[in-house]
Parts: structure tokens; sequence; C-alpha cells
């Protein structure tokens, strides 16, 4: 897969992090500065999310983030041992490597946005398709909908206790109207 991200980025983001954030493990730390001296192997660097999904995968996380503090899957294969992911870096820096760094992230940090790729490897039934994303819009819009007509209708029985006609006349028109557009 080649990234479509270019090594700059990646070079800004990973100090950004590296200056904003402390590890969990020293290790990590030593990763990522081994990847900004590595242009080559930066190349074939993804960040995502979800690592644990890909064939080759780092998952590193900050001291202020609930994210294990590192993990290194090869196929089948998971440890913790950062060595090995060290080594196998030096060993295949031609190969796809995807990593996922867990950090505090509210509001998403520009420089994150810019490198962050899609997982090409989540499964399917993992991501919301189109057919729910549209269900949870439907139900979205009803629920917004009955909301507005039953305020609607609080406020016609307050205008009706009130005696305002004027109020209770608009109030009704309101409500006649919503109707019309809930119709289509």
């Amino acid at each position: 897969m080649a990234s479509s991200v270019p090594i700059a980025d990646k070079k800004n983001f990973v100090r950004w992090f590296l200056k904003n954030f402390q590890l969990k493990r020293r290790e990590c730390v030593w990763i990522l500065n081994y990847l900004l001296s590595n242009d080559e192997l930066l190349k074939n660097i993804h960040f995502v999310e979800e690592a644990h999904y890909c064939p080759r995968a780092i998952v590193m996380s900050s001291v202020d983030s609930n994210g294990v503090p590192f993990r290194f899957y090869k196929g089948n294969i998971m440890t913790s041992d950062a060595e090995k992911s060290f080594h196998d870096l030096r060993l295949y820096p031609n190969e796809d490597m995807y990593i996922q760094l867990n950090f505090p992230n509210v509001p998403p940090n520009q420089l994150y946005l810019a490198v962050l790729e899609e997982n090409p490897y989540i499964p399917k039934d993992l991501n919301p398709n189109e057919k729910d994303r549209l269900i949870a819009e439907e139900i979205l819009k009803t629920s917004m909908l009955t909301f507005q007509e039953e305020k609607l209708l609080r406020e016609i029985d307050e205008a009706l206790d009130q005696g305002n006609k004027e109020k209770f006349l608009e109030l009704s028109n309101l409500l006649q109207a919503l109707k019309e557009t809930s119709k289509h």
C-alpha cells in the first residue's frame, strides 16, 4: 500500500507527538525517533485506528490514555516486546507497518488528521454501512419531529389556557406545517 501521506507531514506529526505526550514505555520513544531518522522506512508507515486488525502493526499509548502501553502484531502473533518490533522494522523496512497511537485527541489535532489513514483491514461488519447510516438518520429525524410536535402541542395548550387566540392560531399553523413536512 503506497502511502499518500507526505513524509514531511508524518515527521511533523511524530515530532509534535513526542514533544506533547509522554509514552507509557520508553522504547516507544526510541521507535518513533528511529522512524524520524529513516525516510525510506517512513514511506511504509501508516497511522491508523484499530491497528490490531492489520497484518503488521504497533500500538503505543501515552500515559494519559487508557490504551495498552505497547503491542506489536505480526500475522497471528502479538507481543508486548518492543525490541521485537524494532528488530522487525530494521529487517523489513519495505513492508507496510500500521501504527496506532493512543492519546487524548479531543478536539482532533490537525497534524494527526493530516497523517491518519483509513485502515484497510477493519472487518466490513465493524464499519457502519450506508444502510445503517440511513436508518439512524431516519430515527433521528422522526425523534426530532415528535419532539417538535409535542412542544407545539404543549404551547397550544398554554395558549388555550390563557385565552390567547392569536398565539393559538399561530401555533396551530406551525403544527399543521410541521405535519405537512413530516409526510415528505
